[in-house]
């Protein structure tokens, strides 16, 4: 693909395709603008329109304009690959050999979606009892109907089919778009259709609500060559721009609730679409922010739903909160039809994730007697495991001590019991992601390092990799233009050794914490404990 690359790189400027997001501004040589991640006080994201390169300093994040648009839209390599080719009119099938086939499908399974959106927007206009529903029952205004492109779908069992192959479409091409049944007839009748768009603009499925009390209620697309319920979020695509700038995320249980929320003003509210959350759909949604809200019902579906999102969102270091008054309403849906006033104070009076899981369990728990307080703490120290912050547990640890009338030294004296527990039922037990990598403090360290080692000509630390990538070294080159190209060779040579000595930090601070964290280890002898106290006592004193 790195034709196709190239070839969509020289039809499209950067600043072009920047410019969409960010204001930019002539800078010299070079384009200046704010963030579009919203972390700067002042401009501090840079473009090289002659190198093909951005940089965000205040983020930290840069690259070319598959890199930009990867990050800005939190989509996959691949996914901003066909965006920008669209885009350029570059036609990628011709570059992709032995997968040209799929791509024709993909791309046929496209048109057949778009198509039969556009019908079933068609039979909506046309269908007086059903647009009662949509708008009267369901209180959905025009604009927000035609935002998210609600239609409906005929009862005859072959309407969508025939209207479809009577355009050139075939039985096996709209099998694969998913709109047909084992019955080769029409997958949706008579129903409420609600697309599934993806964060490029495309639909790639539905999911469909009856108008009565008949069931199934909704009826979803299975996965196909272009859905994966896995990975799609519903309601990203029109939530993006306001998850970006106001820097949050409202994750709320039902693709209605998505809907009604956007309607009432909070449109950063999307929907994991009738599947369990999983690391994927939060790993996307972090692209766009760390400020994770949670919408979740306080049942016990609900709190153990909450549970294990606030494990994944620990390992990936995400700060998750939980929107818990509904002021007796059942679903942020009924709150908003008692006034949208209502669910725009509910997402502000949130609670801290772990804060509202212990008093779900409080509440759940008779405290009074030694099972309750045994339920409770083993509850409150599997979550403690993924508070990575120290004072943060602390704080945690207080309250939870507190509420056992235990001291906090007993409470740390249960953890060996509690993690001898969690091997002994490793299904209730969330596996932990790998952390492999390094910090976005060190990372933005090295790269200044770095670009003074190789455009200020000064001579740095041997273990310090100089990278390869044209792309980086470029990067790298925006980077030292950017801050240090006044610099006199004296004043690089210091700030190289600033930058050495603060990286060595960064790096003795990662060691340590590692190491604390390894004296957690089951099994780890008393040799071993000394050893890495006497570890972390060397590191600590460089």
């Amino acid at each position: 693909m790195n034709d196709a690359k190239e070839e969509i790189k020289s039809r499209l400027p950067i600043e072009d395709v920047i410019s969409q997001y960010v204001e930019l501004k002539r800078a010299g040589r070079t384009l200046k603008g704010r963030s579009p991640w919203g972390v700067d006080k002042t401009p501090s994201f840079m473009v090289s329109p002659e190198k093909g390169i951005w940089h965000d300093f205040s983020a930290n994040k840069g690259g070319d304009i598959f890199t930009f648009i990867m990050e800005v839209e939190g989509i996959s390599f691949k996914e901003a690959l066909e965006k920008l080719a669209a885009q350029a009119g570059v036609d990628i099938s011709r570059y992709a050999g032995s997968d040209a086939q799929i791509t024709r499908k993909k791309a046929r399974a496209r048109e057949a979606l778009e198509l039969a959106t556009k019908y079933y927007q068609f039979c909506l206009s046309k269908s007086k009892t059903v647009s009662e529903y949509v708008f009267y029952k369901r209180n959905m205004n025009r604009a927000t109907v035609k935002e998210f492109r609600i239609g409906y779908s005929p009862k005859n069992g072959r309407a969508l089919k025939d209207f479809l192959m009577g355009r050139g479409f075939s039985e096996r091409e709209l099998s694969d778009a998913g709109l047909l049944n084992r019955f080769n007839g029409d997958m949706f009748r008579g129903r409420m259709m609600v697309p599934f768009i993806d964060t490029t603009g495309n639909v790639i499925g539905y999911t469909a609500r009856v108008l009565d009390k008949s069931e199934p209620k909704y009826l979803n697309t299975q996965d196909t060559i272009l859905f994966n319920k896995s990975r799609f979020i519903f309601g990203l695509a029109q939530a993006k721009e306001s998850i970006r700038k106001n820097g949050f995320v409202v994750i709320v249980e039902g693709n209605m609730d998505v809907i009604s929320s956007h309607q009432a003003g909070v449109k950063e509210a999307v929907a994991t679409s009738g599947t369990a959350m999983t690391e994927q759909h939060l790993k996307t949604l972090s692209r766009l922010t760390s400020d994770i809200r949670l919408a979740y019902d306080g049942d016990g579906a609900g709190v153990r739903a909450a549970e294990r999102a606030i494990m994944m969102a620990g390992d990936l270091g995400l700060n998750m909160t939980v929107i818990s008054d509904y002021q007796g309403a059942k679903d942020p849906d009924e709150l908003i039809q008692r006034g949208p006033e209502l669910w725009q104070k509910a997402v502000e009076d949130r609670k801290p994730a772990v804060e509202w899981l212990l008093d779900k369990y409080e509440e759940k728990l008779d405290l009074a007697t030694a099972f309750g307080k045994r339920e409770y703490s083993d509850v409150a120290l599997k979550m403690l495991e993924y508070v990575k912050d120290k004072i943060e547990r602390a704080h945690y640890e207080e309250i939870v001590a507190r509420r056992l009338g235990v001291s906090r030294e007993d409470l740390r004296g249960k953890e060996d019991d509690l993690a001898q527990k969690l091997r002994d039922k490793p299904k209730r037990r969330l596996k932990k992601a790998k952390t492999e990598g390094k910090s976005d403090a060190l990372m933005a360290l090295e790269d200044n390092l770095l670009s003074i080692m190789i455009y200020g000509g000064i001579e740095g630390p041997s273990e310090i990799e100089i990278p390869e990538d044209e792309t980086k070294l470029s990067e790298l080159e925006l980077v030292f233009d950017s801050r240090y190209k006044n610099y006199s060779q004296k004043d690089l040579a210091q700030e190289a050794k600033i930058l050495y000595a603060r990286i060595k930090k960064e790096i003795n601070k990662t060691e340590i914490q590692r190491l604390m964290d390894k004296l957690n280890d089951e099994g780890l002898d008393d040799e071993g404990r000394k050893e890495i106290l006497r570890r972390i006592t060397e590191l600590q004193k460089t």
